[in-house]
């Protein structure tokens, strides 16, 4: 599997699900055109767009690019590189007939055609020994330590988390696993208090 420094941008979770098995990279989903309302989401979007860059990679029918012209004035430019899959007709096996434009979406997608996109959008494509820092993993481990995960108290806490981090509210735990990794790591984090330092 590749690994992607940028945080890619995707239209659904059945997207993000498809490309999670294709890359191991920080995915986000718009929620179709739930990111036209979704302040919260579309300021975490800058965010890992200034620590990390970020790769939109949208659907070829005419909703995806209207998602993607959206982000293109939304965010830096200047921090986004665009990926764009190739038109195929044809309908995703979960669905009973094909969308509007009978297009495939980045669902449907083989393996190969997306890490092609990627590569063509000039995605930075990390050779783990070489360029990655090696760094610790947040963990759910280390989340249930700290008490953001897996006791009655834990929802709280993590609501306190996220307002603190200026981070998404309704943000799931794995989401949040995802998003404490990509911005700030293990040891950041144990130096912000958040975590209890802990053997690994």
């Amino acid at each position: 599997m590749e690994t992607i420094k940028e945080a890619i941008v995707v239209e659904g979770r059945y997207d993000k699900n498809t490309l999670s098995q294709v890359v191991d990279a920080v995915i986000l989903e718009t929620g179709g055109f739930g990111i036209f309302k979704d302040e919260e989401l579309l300021h975490l979007l800058r965010r890992l767009a200034k620590e990390r860059g970020l790769i939109v990679l949208t659907d070829s029918d005419g909703a995806g690019f209207v998602i993607r012209n959206y982000l293109k004035g939304a965010v830096d430019p200047s921090l986004v590189k665009h990926a764009y899959i190739p038109d195929r007709s044809g309908k995703e096996k979960r669905k009973r007939a094909p969308g509007k434009e009978g297009k495939l979406g980045v669902e449907g997608m083989p393996p190969q055609v997306l890490l092609d996109a990627l590569r063509r959008a000039e995605a930075t494509f990390l050779n783990e020994m070489e360029e990655r820092p090696a760094r610790r993993a947040v963990t759910k481990a280390d989340l249930f330590a700290a008490g953001l995960s897996g006791r009655p108290e834990a929802a709280e806490n993590r609501r306190a988390l996220l307002k603190r981090l200026d981070l998404p509210e309704h943000m799931s735990p794995n989401a949040m696993l995802e998003v404490l990794n990509a911005l700030y790591g293990y040891e950041k984090l144990v130096k912000m208090g958040i975590l209890k330092e802990r053997a690994e």
